[in-house]
């Protein structure tokens, strides 16, 4: 039997802290529950998931994360509601400035689930996914 029950946040270094809470609450309609300016740090919500978004430094040398060559984050996925939703998110992605869309939606294996990929502004590699159900 498991001692922990479930995720409490997830952490997540981006290169532009405004930039990905922009997205995050304009293209997504997340929510901003706290920002820390000291820090920088910031966390944002879409009613079960909450995530802190970090600020990279960059004062000094940024790398980006390559999903092949790091441990780590491979890609955060955000399951949809329904078909149309997924449609709808990934024309507001496929249009938001610094947005790299990696495919549009289509059938995940033989379907009926659909996902696309895409990375926000700020590098985080996310995927939207209808369960098809």
């Amino acid at each position: 039997m498991s001692l922990t029950s479930g995720m409490n946040h997830l952490g997540l270094s981006v290169l532009d802290l405004d930039q990905t809470t922009d997205f995050f609450t304009s293209v997504l309609g997340w929510q901003e529950l706290a920002r820390d300016d000291s820090y920088p740090r910031n966390a944002i919500t879409d009613g079960q998931v909450r995530l802190t978004l970090w600020q990279v430094d960059k004062d000094g040398e940024v790398v980006s994360f390559d999903r092949r060559a790091n441990v780590g984050l491979h890609h955060l996925a955000l399951e949809v509601p329904a078909e149309s939703t997924l449609s709808e998110l990934a024309e507001r992605v496929r249009d938001w400035p610094g947005v790299v869309v990696e495919f549009m939606p289509e059938l995940l294996g033989e379907g009926p689930r659909r996902h696309m990929m895409f990375r926000e502004p700020g590098g985080i590699r996310l995927e939207l996914i209808w369960p098809g159900v």
